[in-house]
């Protein structure tokens, strides 16, 4: 009787929080985890989330080998869309003033047309015309090189290079007569490129004319307010893409033609063709250029050392001018792009469609940029409105 009111005066020893009176550590209860058998939990994930991922997949898959099989279309429903924008303030303008869309839309886009095939006609003529008179004097051209007369056979002799000549001249003759099957295969690229610019044009025609309605309903089908908030970066970004397009087209044109009256004075052959040369590759962002420029003074120097030297100077002069003075000032109203994002589109652009996407690319930067800034400063404005109502609460 005596252990057991020891053994009661010792539990009651034990205070509450698990700590004997007279220990100095505590004591520790059994975890309560091993008080109770362990379970396995598993969780099962419903059918219809799996089959949606499935299906969800699937789709995705789909969608981008249509776009691969497509990529030639929707590449000239993009430059038609990109053409589109560029004449569209012009219709508008002259549909503002009273005139009919269809038949604003059908001037517009005669004027656009004349002016691409008068350039083209330009620059392909001469070349057509040198090839055509190249044909029929290369035999002869051919065997006064070998007896070493000519342009041609005098500047071979004089360099000791009329044995190296008449080696190749045989094989250059060989190469000539082989020309059919590259001459197919060129004729084939030609056909494809003019079924491409028809295609362009007349997907061009139509979006010039049916753009309101088109606007109209996709805009239809949002809220008033989103609508109007897409309706104003479009006309924004669309406005961002002409300014830098039509001022780009200024310098070129300005480029051409400084380069043209150079090669004139100085009586350079081509002077027109390398003229035009000049204002459509200077088109291209960052390299256009140096492109342009490289061909074009190797043809002044062969034609005179004086020709090259001043063409050199009129190059790097008009340069200097275009960077710190025409651009500036011809594309003020345009849309101010970061160097690197630049760089960044222009390969891009390069990479997925060639010189077509390098032209296409920094104006679909521009666009890009108008739009995400929009959101941004729609964005900030909210949280700021959001803000001032807490405070004022």
């Amino acid at each position: 009787m005596v252990a057991d009111h020891d053994n009661e005066r010792t539990e009651s020893e034990v205070t509450a929080d698990g700590t004997s009176a007279g220990a100095t550590e505590p004591v520790v209860p059994p975890p309560a985890i091993f008080s109770k058998p362990l379970r396995q939990v598993t969780e099962h994930v419903p059918i219809k989330t799996i089959v949606a991922t499935i299906a969800l997949v699937i789709v995705a898959g789909v969608c981008v080998e249509l776009v691969l099989a497509l990529r030639r279309i929707l590449g000239l429903v993009a430059i038609a869309a990109f053409f589109a924008i560029m004449l569209n303030p012009a219709v508008d303008g002259l549909h503002r003033r009273g005139m009919r869309r269809g038949l604003a839309t059908l001037i517009v886009f005669l004027l656009g047309f004349t002016a691409a095939g008068g350039l083209a006609y330009l620059f392909l003529h001469p070349i057509y015309t040198s090839v055509q008179h190249l044909s029929r004097d290369l035999p002869n051209i051919i065997k006064r090189t070998e007896e070493g007369k000519g342009t041609i056979g005098r500047l071979l002799k004089q360099h000791h290079l009329d044995k190296w000549a008449k080696q190749q001249i045989p094989k250059v003759q060989k190469a000539l007569s082989h020309l059919g099957g590259p001459a197919l295969s060129v004729a084939r690229r030609i056909v494809s490129g003019a079924a491409g610019v028809a295609t362009v044009m007349v997907l061009t025609f139509l979006m010039l004319l049916e753009a309101p309605e088109m606007t109209k309903s996709a805009l239809s089908l949002m809220p008033a307010e989103r609508a109007a908030r897409v309706q104003r970066i479009a006309r924004d970004a669309a406005r961002s893409v002409t300014g830098y397009v039509l001022g780009n087209a200024a310098t070129s044109l300005i480029a051409g033609t400084v380069c043209y009256i150079t090669l004139r004075l100085f009586g350079v052959p081509f002077a027109g063709v390398f003229g035009v040369w000049v204002a459509l590759v200077d088109l291209l962002p960052l390299v256009g250029g140096l492109l342009a420029g490289v061909p074009t003074v190797a043809i002044a120097f062969i034609h005179s050392p004086k020709a090259g030297i001043v063409t050199i100077i009129v190059f790097i002069v008009y340069q200097q001018v275009e960077n710190h003075v025409l651009n500036p000032f011809i594309m003020s109203r345009t849309v101010r792009l970061n160097p690197l994002w630049v760089i960044l589109s222009v390969l891009v652009g390069a990479e997925l469609a060639g010189i077509a996407g390098a032209l296409l690319a920094i104006p679909i930067a521009g666009a890009i940029q108008v739009v995400v800034r929009n959101l941004w400063d729609e964005r900030a404005t909210r949280l700021l409105a959001a803000a001032a109502a807490v405070d004022t609460n």
